[in-house]
């Protein structure tokens, strides 16, 4: 077996491009996910998504209720309605894969099931360092199952 010289590169693409984006997007240039900005490519900057439909990875799950722009703090609420019995649910900004503005709809690369096991939403919560926590390693957790390949 050939071994390799970890002092040379070995067509590894470069960790920092975009303005500090990571080689995959949605991911930082450590290679973690960031749940909480909007990846360049998702098409959100300037735009209200309120009220523009959510389609999660294999269907469709709700509405956004209110979406937030706030560096690195970004999120949507979405409003389940009948779905999951009206429950909402906050889904971080790393979560969008891209926005259809012609059709007005989010997309999300996390499917039905996993968005339903997310954490309860909370309104009061949603500045509350510990909830924030709890929602970014969830979708953190979610991010590693999602499987190579596919779009993120």
């Amino acid at each position: 077996m050939e071994r390799l010289d970890p002092r040379t590169t070995h067509g590894t693409p470069d960790p920092l491009m975009h303005g500090g984006q990571g080689a995959v997007p949605g991911v930082t240039p450590g290679g973690t996910f960031d749940p909480w900005r909007y990846r360049d490519e998702a098409g959100v900057t300037g735009v209200d998504l309120a009220g523009y439909k959510v389609e999660a990875s294999d269907g469709a799950i709700g509405k956004v209720d209110q979406a937030s722009h706030e560096v690195n703090s970004s999120y949507l609420v979405v409003d389940t309605g009948p779905w999951i019995f009206g429950r909402k649910v906050t889904i971080p900004a790393g979560t969008v894969n891209h926005v259809d503005h012609d059709e007005r709809k989010v997309y999300v690369d996390r499917s039905k099931d996993q968005i339903k096991a997310a954490p309860e939403y909370d309104e009061t919560a949603d500045t509350d360092p510990a909830y924030r926590d709890k929602l970014g390693g969830y979708y953190g957790e979610t991010y590693s199952a999602i499987p190579p390949g596919t779009a993120r």
